[in-house]
């Protein structure tokens, strides 16, 4: 582990080191508008499974969240996913991300 909390593979140690570097890989306003959709999508499926009980609603929930945030990042971000090595942090920036676009924090 470096000083900087980052591991040799680039891992960031806390999530409060990592946030920055996942904004920092969010800059395209598309990417972001993308997870935003991505996520209330997400949301509305969530819904949809408590009030039918209907467990394709799980799955339709991680298709449009994982869907539309992986279009943001291949088609306009022009790079690959923090998913991809920090899976639990990046599902937590996510959701910290969806928060400070509604109460205005990072712009729409």
């Amino acid at each position: 582990m470096s000083s900087t909390g980052t591991d040799t593979s680039g891992r960031k140690a806390s999530f409060a080191e990592f946030y920055p570097f996942y904004l920092s890989e969010h800059s395209n306003r598309t990417c972001r508008r993308l997870h935003f959709v991505g996520s209330t999508l997400a949301l509305v499926c969530v819904g949809m499974l408590i009030a039918t009980g209907k467990p394709q609603y799980l799955l339709y929930g991680l298709l449009c969240g994982y869907g539309c945030a992986w279009i943001g990042h291949f088609g306009f971000e022009k790079n690959k996913p923090a998913s991809f090595k920090q899976p639990l942090y990046s599902f937590m920036g996510d959701w910290v991300m969806y928060k400070d676009i509604w109460t205005g924090k990072i712009s729409f």
